[in-house]
């Protein structure tokens, strides 16, 4: 009787939904994984390093605003989910999905430090009849080149023991439209097994799987969606500069270009770039083009451009304040808004943190108001105050020389907020359909 090898016994269970999924780092691309494959039957882990975060899970509380506790709360009632810090859980897992951040050194350079100890630690259990993806965002040959040399210290070898693929998150946070099981899942394998193993574990949970035909590949297409989206966000960026020199209003211009049915997509000027993936991914590319010997231009240019937005918004805020007859220093500023994005509690590479940093290096009196976020948390490149969320009300607003809109939350009502502010500093066109007062409103 032939023996029965790894890669049919793995992909009966995956058919058959008899595998348990592993996922590695339980946050904003983690969770929503978890609650695809959850839905679609099958049994799940999480691991995590950060013990706070499994005791919550643990517990059925979420921690992140736009996933429900009650999320949680069915995973467990349901018994099809269970968070540990414990790394010998891993060896339970059939497939290894691992979502931890890849951020970039101070100077731009890929930080791969969470990969590798992820994949080593993977390394000390791994087993035969496992499939190890890698979802985070990285450069092209990172799962082949870094990844791959880690597992293959165990002394099991990929394709025939175990298997290995790179499939990279799509999270759009707090749009329901496109939850984790709606968007269509791009698969690299690093040979043929393992890409079709890949396949059959994500068509089980998620609408659309697109095979591609190597890791690099996956691994590129990633760079490039979010290469484009800052790209083309610089352009608008730029033009934003021009419009106000020229005084054109460039929101104005924007939805004039995007009546045409045809090659114009809109994009839209902001404060600076925030996100897990706009601000950092495109350098990766850039970085990978060096060791190459090439130089990415529009990729350096757009990043410079994007960069310099705060300081943009720190000019016209002065220039608004000068036109009052009031220096920056020591007048009341309150910042609206300090996730990356509307109605999220995302606040990761907001450019509101850098706003606030060099608002308060120029000695203004900075406050903040989020919804989302009650206080601000720790950042690895801002050393900012203990800070809490202040409460909206007439009193609040009226006795702030500035209130500068950096976030378009859209529980805040405009025509309040203008009505009752002094002066109002707009990154963001949310105040575009409030009348009354339009003469305290400065665009920028």
């Amino acid at each position: 009787m032939p023996k029965i090898t790894p890669f049919e016994t793995l992909k009966s269970r995956i058919i058959e939904k008899k595998a348990t999924i592993g996922v590695i780092g339980l946050g904003y691309v983690g969770l929503p994984l978890v609650h695809a494959f959850v839905e679609a039957g099958f049994q799940t882990l999480g691991y995590d390093v950060d013990q706070t975060k499994i005791d919550k899970l643990n517990q059925g509380e979420s921690y992140i605003g736009h996933l429900p506790s009650e999320w949680l709360t069915s995973w467990l009632e349901r018994k099809q989910f269970k968070a540990s810090t414990d790394p010998q859980v891993l060896a339970e897992a059939d497939a290894l999905l691992i979502c931890v951040p890849t951020p970039l050194t101070e100077t731009r350079d890929p930080d791969l430090s969470y990969v590798v100890s992820t994949v080593q630690t993977i390394a000390t259990i791994l087993r035969p009849g496992q499939i190890i993806v890698l979802e985070s965002t990285t450069y092209p040959g990172t799962t082949r080149d870094v990844v791959l040399p880690e597992l293959a210290s165990s002394g099991l070898e990929v394709g025939k023991d175990f298997f290995l693929a790179y499939s990279p998150e799509r999270e759009d946070p707090g749009n329901p439209d496109f939850s984790a099981a709606k968007i269509p899942k791009v698969v690299g394998g690093y040979d043929e097994p393992s890409c079709r193993l890949a396949e059959h574990l994500y068509e089980t949970a998620v609408s659309e799987v697109v095979p591609v035909s190597s890791c690099e590949v996956a691994e590129a297409c990633k760079i490039l969606e979010n290469t484009y989206r800052a790209v083309n966000i610089a352009l608008v960026n730029e033009l934003k500069v021009l419009c106000d020199r020229m005084g054109i209003d460039v929101w104005e211009v924007i939805d004039a270009a995007k009546t045409k049915p045809f090659g114009f997509t809109a994009f839209y000027p902001g404060p600076g770039l925030g996100g897990h993936c706009i601000p950092i991914d495109p350098f990766y590319l850039s970085w990978v083009a060096r060791k190459h010997g090439m130089s990415t231009r529009f990729i350096e240019l757009a990043g410079e451009i994007n960069s310099s937005m705060p300081q943009y918004v720190l000019n016209r805020v002065s220039e608004a304040l000068n036109d009052a007859g009031k220096p920056v220093r020591g007048s009341k500023i309150a910042v609206l808004g300090v996730a990356y994005k509307p109605n999220v509690d995302d606040p990761r590479e907001s450019p509101s943190f850098i706003l606030i940093d060099q608002l308060l290096a120029l000695g203004a009196e900075v406050t903040y108001n989020d919804p989302y976020v009650p206080r601000l948390p720790a950042m690895r490149a801002h050393d900012l105050p203990d800070m809490a969320s202040n409460e909206l009300t007439p009193e609040y607003l009226s006795k702030q020389d500035c209130v500068l809109i950096a976030t378009n939350h859209d529980d805040y009502s405009y025509d309040f907020v203008v009505e009752h502010s002094q002066l109002v500093v707009d990154t963001r066109n949310a105040t575009r359909d409030v009348v009354a007062g339009r003469e305290k409103i400065v665009k920028a």
